[in-house]
């Protein structure tokens, strides 16, 4: 029997449905003076579940770990995240999400991130498109992922950009018609990815090299009156099923962009 995929969400929390086995909840709150665990509560944004359905769209059985560090402002602190990933590390997680971004370094989460590397951890993290790239997308060995528009749901695209490793689609109806659309989302379907096409334990360049050969795009995405720095590459894709496009009036949904924190 294939090893189950143990993932923590590092988001606004994860409601319990029929499709999230939850192992491990936790709640992170920086007081300023130290970051409290308490017992996680509902998820006020539904940011965070709706980054879980999109990955649980793997098909694969998954055991989630639901760290929850945004509040209903969806605000957070380099403490309260670090405290998260440090203890995410500790319940086994083989993948750690995180569809959030930092505007500012930190060395307690630079030195967790780096641990949780160390450990053989794949950490995904989302990054804008253009601009700077926040953190923990920002530390090296984490992957980078952001919205690709030329990506379909079950489509991945190479970038090997200064902002992102990865891109995958951006776009996500949630179950009560919210559309949801930006770098958050193209982070959750990356990792979506991984957790289809790969297993836990494969991480570093092993994973990075068979995601490259899984890519159906090379190059950043080409945009209108913008120049590419570079020639974008169509590939083959094998065994994607049926393809699903992004309908007319997408780019209307309202934008979710990376979350950034002081």
């Amino acid at each position: 029997m294939a090893e189950r995929w143990r993932i923590a969400l590092i988001d606004s929390g994860l409601v319990p449905d029929c499709g999230s086995r939850i192992v491990a909840a936790r709640r992170f709150l920086d007081t300023q003076a130290e970051v409290r665990h308490g017992e996680a509560t509902g998820d006020a944004t539904g940011h965070g579940s709706a980054m879980a359905a999109i990955i649980r769209a793997s098909g694969q059985e998954i055991d989630w770990i639901n760290a929850q560090v945004l509040d209903a402002g969806a605000r957070s602190t380099p403490a309260a995240v670090a405290a998260a990933v440090s203890w995410a590390l500790a319940q086994g997680a083989h993948l750690i999400h995180l569809s959030l971004g930092l505007r500012h370094d930190r060395r307690v989460l630079a030195d967790v991130v780096a641990e949780a590397l160390e450990a053989s951890a794949i950490v995904v993290a989302s990054s804008p498109a253009q601009g700077d790239v926040p953190y923990p997308a920002a530390y090296p060995g984490v992957i980078r992922a952001t919205g690709d528009a030329r990506c379909a749901p079950h489509e991945l695209s190479a970038l090997a950009t200064l902002q992102a490793d990865y891109g995958a689609c951006p776009l996500y109806l949630t179950s009560t018609g919210r559309g949801l659309r930006g770098a958050s989302v193209g982070a959750a379907h990356v990792s979506r990815f991984i957790v289809q096409h790969s297993r836990p334990g494969v991480g570093g360049e092993a994973l990075r090299r068979s995601l490259i050969g899984l890519a159906a795009y090379r190059g950043p995405e080409r945009r209108p009156g913008r120049a590419a720095p570079e020639e974008t590459h169509r590939l083959p894709v094998a065994s994607c099923g049926s393809r699903t496009r992004s309908e007319p009036g997408t780019d209307q949904v309202p934008s979710l962009p990376v979350r950034t924190f002081m």
